[in-house]
């Protein structure tokens, strides 16, 4: 199956949990997404050449406000994986309660393999092919793999060339552009925040309990480098070239200060080196892949030796791997649930320049808890209630919200 019917397939299931009714047409209307645009990107290349890329913009559901989410540079960025994604943000938004639907957008490309004047090209010629669909009360993109602040800079700029100067168009900017303080770390801060929660439900303390990060960086980092602040003993990271590991904890400030001077792993002390899939496979108290999709997968998943999977990352489970952990009786906490931190910043940050007001770093966090928290209690209760996982107890909820205001607003 493809990242897409898979999420479908989880869907169909949570749908026999949700208070209010859905015919199976009607499931499939709120469940298929509302438009899905192609574009063609050509570029002229530093070397005088033109290069062709593939753009997708999936817009998934705007019954509870606004698309949103965000725009991956990656050569997987296939229409079928922007299209799961979109769904994903649908469910996410309407979980967490902001008010947003969902979308997705992408570019089949490497960005590390193109220069700086490429990269801005590329992403004016995406951003004026998709302008007529974009606005601040219509669909608002943000960063996602493979863009940062910088890409939303260039798309803003792009934007305002035609409609004006509007630094609500997207959010994850620079704050010197009317970017939100806080957000960069707000994704990973928002994973912690559910460890946090974890750790209080089950009686746990940080400082007993160890974490295996894959992925370092936007939000493996930032996990990382907060979950260590909070005491958290972390044994282990990688990123896409390899992996260290250290069973007594790695000094994740002095891991960053090497990382930052020599963009690798290499030559740093007192670890063992080992590989991505070695990194997946050792015991530990939470697993918590940040990086891409479909890591924990049937060829994998007997090997896990956690106690709980952590889903920083969009759809890093499989469904045949999800039912394997549940199996092993490992807890897997949901990506629409763990990862929300990111656009609930978003939220804010829209807020921000719609109001043209600034926020202060610790009312951004002290929202961010109040708002994540809450999600998890809503998700843990209902999990606790109805004898499901919490995968299915999140989308649960998520297509409730959709549906209910899809009868308010006589789409039902």
């Amino acid at each position: 199956m493809n990242p897409y019917d898979e999420i479908n397939l989880k869907l169909a299931e949570a749908s026999q949990y949700i208070t209010n009714s859905v015919s199976d047409g009607n499931l499939e209307m709120i469940t298929t997404p509302w438009r899905e645009i192609v574009v063609s990107c050509p570029i002229k290349m530093d070397n005088g050449n033109t290069k062709v890329f593939t753009g997708y913009r999936i817009q998934h559901n705007a019954v509870r406000g606004p698309y949103k989410g965000g725009v991956r540079y990656h050569p997987g960025a296939t229409q079928n994986e922007v299209k799961a994604l979109s769904s994903l943000m649908t469910w996410k938004t309407a979980l967490v309660d902001i008010p947003f639907g969902g979308a997705k957008g992408g570019i089949q490309v490497s960005p590390s393999k193109l220069s700086k004047s490429e990269l801005l090209n590329l992403t004016k010629r995406y951003t004026l092919s998709i302008d007529k669909f974009l606005g601040p009360n219509t669909d608002i993109p943000s960063p996602d793999l493979g863009t940062n602040s910088q890409t939303m800079a260039w798309m803003m700029d792009a934007y305002g060339s035609v409609h004006g100067y509007t630094p609500a168009i997207v959010t994850g900017k620079p704050v010197e552009l009317g970017g939100s303080i806080g957000r960069d770390s707000a994704t990973g801060r928002g994973v912690v925040y559910i460890i946090d929660e974890i750790c209080n439900k089950f009686n746990l303390e940080p400082n007993n309990n160890s974490l295996v990060i894959q992925g370092f960086g936007q939000v493996g980092r930032w996990i990382a480098k907060i979950a260590y602040d909070n005491k958290y003993k972390i044994i282990a990271v990688s990123d896409v070239s390899g992996a260290i590991h250290n069973n007594n904890g790695i000094n994740i400030d002095e891991l960053i200060k090497h990382y930052d001077s020599n963009k690798t792993f290499d030559d740093y002390k007192n670890v063992n080196f080992i590989t991505n899939y070695e990194l997946l496979n050792l015991k530990c108290d939470f697993l918590v892949p940040a990086a891409i999709e479909r890591v924990i997968n049937i060829n994998n998943a007997n090997d896990i030796k956690c106690k709980y999977v952590i889903e920083a990352a969009n759809h890093p489970v499989t469904p045949e791997a999800d039912e394997i952990l549940q199996s092993k009786n490992i807890d897997v906490f949901p990506d629409t649930l763990v990862n929300s931190g990111g656009v609930i910043v978003s939220y804010f940050e829209w807020i921000q320049n719609l109001y043209q007001h600034h926020w202060e770093i610790e009312r951004v966090n002290s929202e961010l808890k109040k708002i994540i928290t809450k999600a998890f209690e809503e998700v843990y209760e209902k999990s606790n209630t109805k004898k499901i996982n919490y995968r299915l107890s999140a989308l649960s909820i998520g297509l409730d919200r959709v549906i209910h205001t899809a009868n308010l607003r006589g789409y039902l």
